[in-house]
């Protein structure tokens, strides 16, 4: 059993930070299904402007909207470009079919193209 990327919403951008609220990522609805994200869903959120790292989950959001929520709200300000991304455990005898779904946004985080492939995995 190995752990693969699921899903990766790519370089979209935060529209809010909002430390007040318990916690998680609020994340455009529109993505979240392009990206087969679940409500709840554990996803960690790469900042590509500060290098932060974090794990939350994610909550259904607003067109284009991407806020960062609680504790998190520290690692990110509005306008961060950010890389959502999901994991799943696929047995080794399914994982060279494996192929993840690849969402890319523009800067007002509206989809410009999605992908299932990257590339072949060879083992």
């Amino acid at each position: 059993m190995r752990v693969m990327l699921k899903s990766k919403i790519h370089r979209a951008r935060v529209t809010d930070a909002n430390i007040d609220y318990e916690g998680s990522v609020t994340i455009d609805r529109k993505l979240m299904a392009a990206a087969d994200i679940l409500h709840y869903e554990q996803v960690q959120v790469l900042n590509v402007n500060n290098g932060a790292r974090f794990t939350t989950y994610a909550i259904e959001g607003e067109k284009g909207e991407i806020c960062i929520n609680g504790a998190a709200a520290r690692l990110a300000v509005k306008g961060d470009i950010v890389i959502i991304l999901t994991y799943c455990h696929v047995n080794d005898d399914q994982v060279r079919n494996f192929i993840p779904k690849l969402v890319y946004v523009d800067d007002k985080n509206a989809i410009t193209g999605t992908k299932r492939a990257v590339g072949a995995i060879t083992l």
